[in-house]
């Protein structure tokens, strides 16, 4: 075999040898890009996943929400009931003090000879402790409160949702003083004229809106821990 056929020979294996590094090359490049694009693929879906379910969830919160109207200005609260003396006189004794119970007909002090008794059942929320000073007819000497009254009353603004508001509703309510714990309770009255004095301006147009009362009856033997001028958040499930 002479010289220039064996340089023949190393030459064509030269470039066999390249042209199969080009397809190893070319091979491992697609390689590349088909895991690249089933890495995307895979990215992708999971996008489209998430959206789904982002827009499932904000739907959900949507219908929830807007089946419910919410205020943070509430409070358990009950028309009081003063005891006070037919005649002018001298506080000379208080025979109840704040928080008791006391039974109808029941004696709660003594202005002169005069006995202030109660007309009704109900719980004590106010006591003049002032032995000796003159009390004149009609003022008050002790509070009482009837916790069968007592209702949690939510101020609502006109334009959030109060048309929606019906008579018999479901309703949740927390306390401030208790925490998260949640009560119950149904829509009782809605107040037919706004709170006096309560006017909200609307930023947008600087329209007045006025606040309504929306009173929730609760069972008040099975929240007894429930008092009079608690602070209180309210939910009103209008669906």
């Amino acid at each position: 075999m002479t010289n220039d056929t064996q340089k023949q020979m190393l030459d064509e294996e030269k470039k066999i040898l390249r042209e199969e590094e080009e397809i190893l090359k070319k091979i491992k490049d697609e390689e590349k890009d088909i895991k690249k694009l089933s890495r995307n693929s895979h990215i992708a879906l999971g996008l489209i996943s998430f959206l789904i379910i982002a827009g499932a969830s904000g739907f959900a919160y949507w219908k929830y929400s807007s089946g419910r109207v919410y205020t943070d200005k509430a409070e358990i609260s009950a028309p009081t009931s003063d005891l006070a003396p037919q005649n002018a006189g001298i506080l000379q004794e208080v025979f109840v003090k704040q928080g008791d119970y006391i039974n109808a007909n029941s004696v709660v002090a003594r202005v002169d000879n005069e006995l202030i008794k109660t007309k009704d059942a109900g719980v004590v929320t106010k006591t003049q402790d002032s032995i000796g000073k003159l009390f004149n007819r009609g003022e008050a000497v002790v509070t009482v409160v009837n916790p069968d009254d007592l209702r949690v009353v939510g101020h609502i603004d006109e334009d959030k949702g109060l048309n929606e508001i019906k008579i018999g509703q479901h309703a949740t309510f927390t306390v401030d003083a208790f925490g998260s714990k949640k009560f119950e309770g149904i829509v009782d009255e809605i107040s037919p004229s706004a709170r006096q004095g309560d006017i909200v301006f609307n930023i947008s147009d600087k329209r007045e809106t006025r606040v309504f009362d929306v009173k929730i009856r609760f069972n008040t033997t099975q929240y007894p821990e429930l008092q009079n001028g608690m602070s209180a958040k309210l939910w009103i499930y209008t669906n």
